[in-house]
């Protein structure tokens, strides 16, 4: 497998599915390590597991609010100000309790599992497109990508016709490599798009989860709150889980046995999923806090003013979670992850990822029983926020 390169940020380095043993070293030496982020700014990384909860809990001391959004430094007070409105991830309370408060109810896990026929349909269908591709083919393009893509596309409304040049756009969108420059033109081209499918919705309220906000919460939010929580809501939504689909696919190819319990004991799948998500941890942290006040943090001081970041998979391999945390064992089911974030922001999908992945696991490995690897140089996405697999060919 390749080793990615160590220009990246600590919190950032991978070793295949594993982070670098230096961000262990870090989590059980210090606890909290100061590096440069790709945008710059010089940020603490906190590594423990339960320091990163604490911080994630704590948003009086730790703001979102006062983070600023990279690229947006380059724009004027208005365009800033469109660019943050409706996004929940860069809100603390009361502004991001009054805008989860409407979006909660469509997220219960009751909601979810009415969709629960309709995403085993998506799943099969994508299935059924991979054995047609032959005996050796993507993965990527024809599962991990297209079922959380269509499931989310048909939440929101969004056309299917659309589903390709949006997921190019959210790559580059999570693509701290890319010029900052890139970065701020695709933030606007996505905010363009989101913006049409507000338009549409609110000239004509669909069923769909836009079309409930327009019409039970149109007089409470802004077109530009709209535009910002479709936009969040459609990048997290298919983003997440298409990586959580490619890189647990090869993750259970690299161990076998643990396959063979997901598809051979419905009983594995729910405590499989937790435990991929814990091991994987795709999503490297959420965005940056910046600190309200002096903290100490792992016994260290940091000063009012500075970027705090949570590392996911420093925390979710921390021995204070899980024994034996740098084993794969989805017997455990890996309760109290970090995988979906902690306090008043954790993910608002997250009954929807784990259905799509509880649904999506078995059938993939039933219907594919000799499933292997058809390459062994693997192309991951290193630098993205969301890590995952570019591609993954496979035979059967």
């Amino acid at each position: 497998m390749m080793t990615q390169a160590l220009e990246l940020p600590l919190h950032m380095r991978r070793n295949g599915l594993d982070p670098v043993g230096e961000l262990a070293l870090a989590r059980d030496g210090e606890g909290v390590v100061r590096v440069m982020t790709p945008f710059g700014v010089p940020a603490y990384v906190v590594c423990r597991y339960e320091d990163v909860r604490r911080v994630l809990a704590d948003p009086a001391r730790f703001s979102s609010a006062l983070t600023p959004i990279p690229g947006t430094e380059r724009m004027d007070a208005e365009e800033r100000a469109k660019m943050r409105a409706g996004q929940l991830l860069a809100a603390d309370p009361p502004e991001h309790t009054r805008l989860r408060r409407m979006l909660t109810p469509e997220f219960t896990v009751r909601r979810m599992r009415r969709l629960e026929p309709r995403i085993a349909e998506i799943v099969e269908a994508a299935l059924d497109d991979l054995e047609r591709a032959g005996k050796s083919a993507d993965l990527v393009e024809h599962v991990a990508l297209p079922v959380p893509s269509l499931v989310i596309c048909e939440l929101l409304g969004v056309p299917p016709a659309d589903r390709a040049a949006f997921h190019a756009r959210s790559v580059r969108l999570l693509d701290t490599s890319l010029p900052i420059e890139q970065r701020v033109q695709e933030q606007r081209e996505e905010r363009a798009y989101m913006a049409g499918l507000v338009a549409r919705a609110q000239a004509d309220p669909g069923d769909d989860l836009l079309g409930m906000l327009v019409r039970e919460h149109g007089h409470d939010l802004t077109t530009d709150e709209l535009i910002g929580i479709a936009g969040l809501l459609l990048l997290a939504g298919h983003e997440t889980t298409a990586n959580m689909l490619g890189l647990g696919t090869l993750a259970l190819l690299c161990h076998p046995g643990q396959a063979a319990l997901i598809r051979d004991d419905p009983a594995m799948v729910e405590p499989a999923v937790e435990e991929l998500l814990r091991w994987l941890s795709i999503v490297q942290s959420l965005p940056p806090r910046t600190t309200t006040t002096d903290v100490e943090i792992a016994g260290q001081r940091i000063p009012a003013g500075s970027l705090v970041i949570c590392s996911f998979p420093a925390a979710n391999r921390d021995p204070a979670l899980v024994d034996d945390p740098e084993t794969l064992d989805v017997t455990r089911g890996a309760a109290g992850h970090v995988a979906f974030g902690h306090g008043v922001h954790h993910c608002l999908g997250a009954p929807l990822a784990r259905m799509e992945l509880r649904i999506a696991f078995p059938a993939l490995l039933r219907r594919f029983p000799a499933l292997a690897l058809a390459e062994d140089r693997l192309d991951f996405r290193a630098s993205s926020i969301v890590y995952g697999l570019h591609r993954l060919r496979v035979t059967w």
